[in-house]
């Protein structure tokens, strides 16, 4: 089995962990543009077409499907994603996970990137998925570019302001943007206050991760587990995970793979 990812940047990592927990003998194709990241200030035919030529490098590794790990993408490159890829390569999108934090009762908070935050996409979620909730949209300009670069410094100031114009009551934060779920305890921390209930995080890592072995029928984990292998694109050339992946623990989780540049 071969499942490919592609994002901007290193945002598909934590899908990519939860892909490799889930089935550990997976191999992983990992396809990123770091030279035209971030996504989210670009044009909508600009993401599009960055996400096409991103999707067409992995595609040419034969994978058995195609997580579009990116919230940016998954908005504005999906369609066309899909009519150039399928039905030959599902391809499996990311969603922000709105409908079970609505669920889960209580304020909900939504963090993303500023091109998604009040943007029709999002707001037909919330329509669709959170109507009757309290829903409060927070921008987190320059979290994920400095995600992308380990840049401790800049991932608290990032933090920090999102925080402070998150509502005291929040009891869940979706994490609508891929980037963020790499740092998803600092922003708990960031967000809870004391003497309240936890606030919960909703990520979408792990659900996707789920949602695209069922639709290839990846089925039980084989009991003698061949050795997987990880292919890593950068703009469509073979390399190593970034540096900068080393930092998170789904970086390292993904480097004790074999591989293969």
């Amino acid at each position: 089995m071969k499942i490919a990812l592609m994002d901007s940047g290193i945002g598909l990592l934590p899908t990519a962990a939860a892909v490799r927990r889930l089935r550990p003998d997976a191999d992983l194709v990992l396809s990123s543009d770091p030279d035209g990241m971030p996504w989210g200030p670009r044009s909508p035919q600009d993401v599009t077409e960055r996400a096409l030529a991103v999707a067409r490098a992995a595609a040419e590794y034969r994978p058995d499907a195609l997580i579009v790990a990116c919230n940016t993408a998954s908005v504005h490159a999906l369609p066309a994603l899909r009519a150039e890829l399928e039905p030959r390569l599902p391809v499996i999108g990311t969603v922000p996970a709105i409908k079970p934090a609505a669920a889960g009762g209580g304020p909900v908070v939504i963090w993303a990137t500023p091109a998604t935050t009040g943007s029709p996409y999002q707001r037909g979620l919330i329509d669709d998925f959170a109507s009757s909730a309290e829903v409060t949209e927070v921008a987190c300009p320059g979290l994920a570019d400095a995600v992308q670069h380990a840049d401790e410094a800049a991932i608290n100031r990032a933090v920090a302001a999102a925080a402070a114009v998150t509502p005291r009551d929040a009891r869940a934060v979706v994490l609508g943007c891929t980037h963020y779920e790499l740092v998803a305890e600092r922003i708990r921390a960031a967000v809870q206050q004391p003497g309240l209930p936890p606030v919960v995080l909703y990520g979408s890592a792990d659900a996707v991760a789920a949602q695209t072995l069922r639709r290839i029928g990846g089925g039980p984990v084989p009991a003698a587990l061949p050795g997987a292998r990880l292919t890593v694109l950068l703009n469509g050339r073979e390399s190593v995970l970034p540096s900068p992946a080393m930092a998170y623990a789904e970086g390292r989780l993904l480097a004790a793979l074999s591989q293969v540049h």
